[in-house]
C-alpha cells in the first residue's frame, strides 16, 4: 500500500509541473484578472495544506501561514511547490506499510482537535490536489489559458503497439 502512495504522489508532481505551466499560457494581460488570481489561490492553498499536514504527521515544523495565501505570485508558487514536493519525498522515502495504520491526533485551523490514521491522511491529500486541480483548470480557461490535463488515467495508460 505504501508503495501506491508512492506512485500516487509521483503522479501528483507531474500533474502539478503540469498545472503550473498551465498558469504561465494564461497572456500577460489577463494575470491581474479576478480568475487567474483565485486560480494562484487556489494552487496555494493545495501547497499550504500539504505543509500543514508535514508538520500535523511529525516530518516538518507546524505550519503558521495561510490556508488560503493571498496576493501570491507565479514565481512564488514554483519555489514553493519545489520545497513541499522535496519535503514530501523524503517523508515518502521512510514510508511503510505500518506506518499507514498509525493514528495521528491533530488540531484543525478552525481549533478543533481530531485524529485520523495516515492512510486516511494521505488518501485525503490525494483527493484535495484532484478536486482543486479541477477547480484551476477551469480558471485557467476562463482567463484565456490552456488548462492542464492532469487525469491519472492519462498519466499511467500504456500504450498497445
Amino acid at each position: 500500500m505504501s508503495d501506491r502512495f508512492r506512485h500516487w504522489f509521483d503522479y501528483e508532481r507531474d500533474a502539478h509541473a503540469k498545472v503550473l505551466a498551465s498558469l504561465e499560457t494564461v497572456p500577460e494581460e489577463r494575470r491581474s484578472d479576478p480568475d487567474f488570481r483565485r486560480a494562484l489561490t487556489i494552487f496555494g492553498h493545495v501547497m499550504a495544506a500539504r505543509r500543514a499536514w508535514l508538520g500535523r504527521l511529525g516530518t516538518a515544523p507546524l505550519f503558521k501561514g495561510q490556508l488560503f495565501p493571498a496576493e501570491v505570485e507565479l514565481s512564488q508558487l514554483k519555489d514553493d511547490c519545489r520545497e513541499v514536493e522535496a519535503l514530501w519525498t523524503e517523508a515518502y522515502a521512510l514510508l511503510d506499510d505500518s506506518a499507514l495504520d498509525r493514528v495521528v491526533e491533530y488540531q484543525s485551523f478552525d481549533g478543533n482537535r481530531f485524529r485520523n490514521s495516515v492512510e486516511e491522511i494521505l488518501t485525503q491529500l490525494f483527493g484535495h490536489s484532484w478536486y482543486h486541480r479541477g477547480q484551476i483548470a477551469m480558471l485557467v480557461r476562463a482567463s484565456g489559458g490552456q488548462p492542464a490535463m492532469t487525469d491519472l488515467i492519462y498519466w499511467c495508460r500504456e500504450p498497445l503497439t
